[in-house]
This record gives structure tokens, C-alpha cells and sequence, in this order.
């Protein structure tokens, strides 16, 4: 197999790097999402993020009373 990795890509000469940082996160059931550039910029992080979908939890609640929507923490 041919390596076409350009030759300034020389990960031999890279130091610091942490293999499987992010292994433990993943396992255990972390969702990503990606956010669209307007929704991102509303929202500086991932716990405003939370509370908002949190909030709208509950409004759905208070307007369908017998929804099926279960708020869980």
C-alpha cells in the first residue's frame, strides 16, 4: 500500500498527543449533536442547551396534559 500522506504530516515528530482521550465519553453513551450556526449562537454551551430543552419539556407537559412526554433527570 502506498502512503500519500504528505510528507509535512509527519506524525513521528508529533508529542503530546493522548490516544483514546475521549474512549471513556464515547462508551458510555455520550450523544453529540450538531447545532446549525444560528441555534449555535444562542445557545454559549452545552448546559443552556439543556436548560432550554429542558424548559420546552415542561411547556409540552402544561399544554398536553397526557402527552406521554416524561421529563427524567
Amino acid at each position: 500500500m502506498e502512503d500519500e500522506l504528505r510528507p509535512e504530516y509527519d506524525f513521528t515528530q508529533m508529542q503530546g498527543g493522548v490516544r483514546e482521550k475521549y474512549v471513556d465519553r464515547y462508551q458510555s453513551g455520550t450523544n453529540l449533536v450538531l447545532l446549525e450556526p444560528d441555534v449555535a449562537q444562542a445557545f454559549p454551551n452545552d448546559e443552556a442547551v439543556n436548560n432550554a430543552l429542558r424548559l420546552l419539556i415542561q411547556v409540552a407537559q402544561s399544554q398536553l396534559p397526557n402527552s406521554g412526554v416524561q421529563m427524567t433527570e
